[in-house]
């Protein structure tokens, strides 16, 4: 990937085509079978994090199902009415030492 300056403007959405591109380029592999790679791995955490299981990958992050509690929230234009958000469940990602330390680094 390369480097980009710390600018909100600067930043730029990368897409699944987009990344399946640059693999494909950078490896010398056919993009359809980045694209497949790449679908299956995403299924397969998606399997996983829908059963309730905790992902790891190490230096990068660890995806985990977490249970958010009801809250009441407001709507900016009728603050007097509150809205009760129900709890649900929510995927969290905590990245790790090497993301975290690649991450702050670029941002000074």
């Amino acid at each position: 990937m390369t480097e980009r300056p710390n600018k909100e403007q600067d930043m730029t959405t990368i897409t699944k085509k987009k990344l399946i591109q640059q693999i494909s380029q950078n490896r010398n592999l056919h993009p359809n079978d980045v694209r497949n790679v790449i679908q299956a791995f995403l299924d397969a955490m998606t399997d996983s994090l829908s059963i309730g299981d905790r992902l790891e990958f190490r230096d990068f992050g660890v995806f985990e199902v977490v249970e958010r509690k009801q809250k009441i929230g407001r709507n900016p234009k009728n603050a007097a009415v509150p809205i009760v958000i129900p709890a649900r469940r929510a995927v969290k990602f905590t990245p790790g030492k090497k993301m975290k330390k690649m991450i702050e680094t670029k941002s000074k």
